[in-house]
């Protein structure tokens, strides 16, 4: 960590210690859904699904002038093709983090389960992880985690750029994680992000590399992601995520877009490819919506068997909130 990062962290925390907050506010918002799916040739076929969440959010002022803010989401998903642990869907604690910031020191969140690290925030690809979503089976794409994590966002020196920085230690033998992430937004319409992060376990060591691009004109945005994930010898295969989207706004209550997603692993001859098609319609509280899935090459092969070669996959949700 530079200087300029210590000296900023350090009256950050110094700040924290001599103040005390004032009375803030509390909101409560949440949603509920309700869904069906169908994938072929995998075990879950036609089925059911239903999720909800509820966020609160609260914020207060120091006496001395920074701002503190929290937020705590309850989180439950019953749908398990998410590329989630069992101990995600299972739990309804999804995320909660407490955030410190000014203006001239920057921001410091503290995040338990389910935080964002400097990367994570910008893991999800163009497509929306269609991956997850469209094959039926668990991802195999990896990021930088941000459970029980430290995110130090500076302050503003340069309009429309965004600097930040996580660290995670590990814990019982768990893996620790650093990132970093660079944001610029000078050009109207124009959002670019590049962001690393390493993992390290005892024998181990992982790198992550994002980069994200996304144009917005008239009704059109246009956006592209690449993930590449490095590993040595003995934490796994190096892959390639490369993905790109086109949304196109038809008023301000319907949407539609089309997406694809190509995961490259090292050594595998075949690459495994989800493309995605999307319509939304939101009329009031409640959001309509119906999914197409194609995905190819599952498994790295071309054999059609249970879970491998070729699957489709169709959804349809309804998501109200509140």
């Amino acid at each position: 960590m530079n200087k300029f990062k210590k000296v900023g962290l350090t009256a950050l925390a110094s700040s924290l210690v001599v103040s005390s907050a004032v009375a803030g506010e509390m909101s409560v918002a949440g949603s509920a859904s309700i869904g069906l799916k169908n994938t072929t040739k995998t075990s879950s076929g036609k089925s059911w699904t239903m999720g909800n969440q509820l966020t609160f959010t609260g914020s207060g002022e120091l006496d001395n002038g920074m701002n503190v803010s929290l937020s705590f989401v309850l989180d439950q998903d019953d749908d398990t093709t998410l590329g989630e642990t069992a101990r995600e869907e299972n739990s309804p604690f999804d995320s909660h983090s407490v955030t410190v910031s000014s203006d001239s020191l920057g921001s410091l969140t503290f995040s338990g389960e389910g935080g964002s690290s400097a990367q994570s925030a910008i893991d999800t690809t163009a497509a929306g992880d269609a991956w997850n979503n469209g094959s039926g089976i668990t991802a195999i794409r990896s990021s930088e985690a941000g459970n029980n994590s430290m995110l130090y966002t500076l302050p503003t020196f340069m309009d429309d750029l965004t600097i930040k920085a996580s660290y995670s230690p590990g814990s019982a033998g768990g893996p620790s994680a650093t990132a970093w992430h660079v944001g610029y937004s000078g050009v109207e319409g124009l959002s670019l992000d590049y962001a690393v992060g390493q993992t390290e376990t005892i024998g181990s060591e992982q790198e992550h590399t994002t980069m994200k691009a996304s144009y917005a004109y008239s009704s059109f945005t246009l956006s592209y992601s690449n993930t590449e994930n490095a590993y040595d010898a003995t934490s796994g295969t190096d892959e390639e995520v490369s993905s790109w989207n086109i949304a196109y706004t038809v008023s301000d209550d319907l949407s539609i877009a089309y997406g694809t997603e190509t995961i490259e692993t090292e050594g595998k001859a075949v690459d495994e490819e989800v493309d995605k098609f999307n319509v939304s319609y939101t009329t009031g509280g409640v959001t309509l919506s119906a999914s197409q899935f194609n995905a190819s090459g599952v498994g790295n092969t071309t054999t059609e068997a249970h879970n491998t070669g070729d699957k489709d996959r169709w959804s349809l949700s309804a998501t109200f909130a509140f």
